[in-house]
């Protein structure tokens, strides 16, 4: 029986740990080819060593999701390897949180450069090459709870995953006389590299109580999500089966905000 993603080459950002690494090796278990973009390449050279070491197709490449031309070198490194592009995740994200009122320009920015303008990038250049090879593709983002409702020490953060919201909104409505979707699926409290790092700058300002004890507390499933809780629906969006889902995003959050 194949997999959902069988052939299919699959462009996967900020693959080197946590929900990427999950979904790129969920790609390379369905029969896909996962191409890992990441800015620290040797981490994500070692996720596709280990998917290889498992048969899976697996690349490595560094990217920069807030530069053009290196995203557009990792989409041509993509092509080069496998043939074709066929699915894009807009994956890579950062937080760096900061009391509402201490938020300053320059951390603001720094998030939304990536969050917000890197999805914008990733989702051009992606389009494009799908639009060269004839239409059809797909793009998958990754939103947030935090786009739905705003939390205080997560304002910048917040804003960003909004935008990843509307842009997925823009993006479906523009790009689907070319046959391509594009969809976002929103996490909430996920055990990951990144929350550790969030805990501790939390403690450090103060917030203890925003953090992922705290919030995973709400979830009524009764536990955080892990990163292989995120790959199902993260496969269906890049899969044929959800050829008629495009403008849409889909909550993997265990009940936690019920918006």
């Amino acid at each position: 029986m194949s997999g959902r993603v069988e052939g299919r080459t699959i462009v996967v950002t900020g693959a080197a740990s946590g929900i990427g690494a999950a979904i790129a090796r969920g790609v390379a278990a369905e029969g896909g080819n996962a191409v890992l973009a990441d800015l620290d390449e040797a981490a994500a050279e070692r996720v596709a060593a280990g998917i290889r070491e498992q048969g899976g197709q697996a690349l490595a490449v560094r990217v920069d999701v807030t530069d053009r031309a290196g995203v557009r070198a990792g989409v041509d490194a993509a092509v080069e390897r496998f043939g074709r592009l066929d699915a894009w995740f807009n994956n890579a994200g950062m937080n760096s949180p900061m009391p509402f009122l201490d938020v300053t320009e320059q951390n603001f920015e720094a998030i939304m450069r990536v969050n917000a303008i890197g999805v914008l990038i990733g989702t051009q250049e992606a389009a494009r090459r799908f639009i060269e090879q004839g239409g059809g593709g797909k793009v998958v983002n990754t939103a947030s709870i935090a786009g739905r409702t705003g939390f205080p020490s997560f304002a910048p953060y917040s804003a960003s995953k909004a935008a990843v919201i509307s842009l997925t909104q823009a993006a479906a409505r523009d790009l689907a006389p070319h046959g391509i979707t594009v969809n976002a699926f929103a996490p909430g409290v996920v055990a990951t590299p990144l929350w550790k790092r969030l805990d501790a700058d939390l403690a450090a300002m103060g917030a203890a109580d925003a953090g992922f004890d705290s919030m995973a507390a709400d979830i009524l499933l009764g536990r955080p999500a892990q990163p292989e809780d995120i790959v199902p629906t993260a496969l269906f969006l890049a899969s044929s089966d959800s050829d008629y889902v495009t403008g849409q995003v889909m909550a993997i959050e265990g009940g936690m905000i019920l918006v």
